[in-house]
């Protein structure tokens, strides 16, 4: 892709702004921030910024804390070349719920424009709703990329998993993917590919095809073509390729290896398989706990349509384990809850559930953890509370 057309495409999304030469790519709220907090230290980019990573991708994840990615013409056309390779399409053609300044809402554009397929982009909430477009036949691979909130609401609906078969692949990714949805999912025949990537790199660079998929796998999948994925020390996962971002604006590395919080191990077959982040972490009475497996076995007993672990400062454990899940919605009952996650280790079993009042999720379902933990931590430090 060349730079004017990927400059052309990235102004057309409506959710850019262009300060100095660089391109700022983010929710509106964010770039506001940005520019507040820089006010007149706001940096000029010299000719070499101008040359490499003029395009940068607001990112903070689950923390709240949005930084810029920094990305150009080359990363981008490196991920959707590998991308391609990967999963042997020829032509992408993207039915598109995420928003253009999420990395995967930017990528279905980019997919499409590189290979000359076709880009729709929908309401999430009018396919939720069921008006969802016809996959036209003969013109390519359609795909589209969910959010595992996304997937479990589509598959509530008869309607909604049909026409999700019409699809070559299904991406998911932006978080753990419990057993029970993806045991939901293959049961009902859907082509899920499950994706590890981020918005420093472009997008997926490991995932399961849906064959795979569809075969009982449920890691993370083998490296894309143009990544190459290591496991440091720690077991932090290290991913290096031309599709790696060039630092956070305004500061530029050259290095091209990003050393992630992202805890992992490659299977025997070589798959990728998540099992943390460094970040989210709790240590409770010396013992180490990762949220993500407690998480789990949560959504396993079925009691929850959502909830976050986090660790909550404790007298006694140092940490505390407290199970959060929102005011709104279906409520667990909590007698079950306790009875299903029995067989988990002492350490692992939440000391406490807390109901949180305006859960703070964005349009794509992810939510904001330390708001919660906030908002949790406000909750049980008020004296003589009775449990929830």
């Amino acid at each position: 892709m060349e730079r004017d057309q990927l400059k052309a495409l990235v102004r057309a999304t409506g959710v850019a702004v262009e300060r100095n030469g660089v391109l700022l790519l983010g929710e509106a709220t964010v770039l506001r921030k940005w520019e507040e907090t820089l006010k007149a230290e706001r940096p000029t980019p010299n000719a070499e910024d101008l040359e490499l990573g003029w395009l940068a991708i607001a990112t903070g994840g689950s923390s709240g804390v949005a930084k810029f990615a920094r990305h150009d013409e080359r990363t981008l056309t490196a991920a959707v070349g590998g991308f391609c390779a990967h999963f042997e399409i020829e032509r992408v053609n993207a039915i598109d719920v995420l928003p253009a300044y999420h990395v995967s809402g930017l990528m279905a554009r980019v997919r499409c424009s590189v290979t000359g397929g076709t880009h729709l982009a929908c309401d999430w909430k009018r396919i939720e709703a069921g008006e969802r477009p016809a996959l036209a036949v003969g013109g390519g691979d359609w795909v589209i990329s969910l959010v595992p909130t996304q997937l479990q609401r589509l598959l509530r609906s008869e309607g909604a998993v049909a026409w999700l078969r019409g699809f070559r692949a299904i991406f998911v990714g932006g978080g753990p993917v419990w057993p029970e949805l993806a045991d939901a999912a293959e049961r009902a025949g859907l082509p899920v590919a499950l994706t590890y990537g981020m918005t420093e790199t472009a997008a997926m660079v490991a995932a399961l095809k849906p064959a795979e998929f569809l075969a009982g796998e449920r890691s993370s999948g083998a490296a894309l073509p143009h990544a190459k994925i290591s496991i440091g020390p720690g077991g932090f996962v290290r991913i290096a390729g031309e599709s790696v971002f060039r630092g956070y604006w305004p500061e530029r590395v050259e290095a091209r290896e990003l050393e992630t919080d992202d805890v992992g191990c490659f299977d025997e077959r070589g798959r990728l398989r998540i099992l943390g982040r460094r970040d989210a972490v709790i240590i409770t009475g010396g013992k180490k706990v990762q949220p993500a497996d407690v998480e789990l076995a949560l959504r396993a007993t079925g009691e929850f349509d959502e909830v976050v672990v986090i660790g909550v400062p404790d007298a006694e454990w140092g940490e505390a384990v407290v199970a959060c899940y929102p005011a709104e919605g279906r409520q667990p009952v909590l007698r079950r809850v306790t009875e299903g996650v029995g067989n988990l280790p002492g350490s692992l079993r939440p000391k406490r559930y807390v109901k949180v009042n305006q859960w703070p999720r964005n349009e794509l379902g992810k939510v904001n953890r330390a708001a919660v933990l906030a908002a949790a931590t406000a909750v049980i430090a008020v004296p003589r509370r009775s449990p929830l």
